[in-house]
């Protein structure tokens, strides 16, 4: 059974750090890109960024450039998104995903994590 469980979102004050982590089972992933999603509330789900879990090519969202990294953990398909400079606007339910698909559309990612809530307050 194919898993994807994100963890480490909470409450944060505009200015502060998270760290979202996301764990993949139940399948090889090895070339599969795992992609960061967020959902503010009311609007739709929009790209964050992605990696490629062989040879941890990354891609962001010109929204966070520069504030938001992506990383992985070489030891198994553990993706982690380190959240930087965080402010009101970043507030959302952020998602992982995973696809073989360098893509940008969430319809292109056939694996979904329950999301965790980051809460950015000013």
């Amino acid at each position: 059974q194919v898993q994807l469980v994100e963890s480490g979102g909470g409450l944060v004050q505009a200015g502060g750090s998270l760290r979202l982590s996301c764990v993949a089972s139940g399948r090889t992933f090895s070339n599969y890109y795992v992609g960061w999603f967020r959902q503010p509330p009311g609007k739709e789900r929009v790209f964050v960024g992605r990696i490629k879990l062989t040879g941890a090519r990354t891609s962001y969202a010109d929204s966070v450039k520069g504030r938001f990294t992506i990383s992985k953990d070489n030891a198994d398909y553990t993706v982690y998104l380190q959240m930087n400079s965080l402010n009101p606007e970043d507030t959302a339910v952020y998602y992982c995903a995973a696809g073989l698909l360098a893509s940008d559309n969430p319809a292109h990612y056939d694996y979904w994590g329950q999301g965790t809530q980051v809460t950015v307050s000013s």
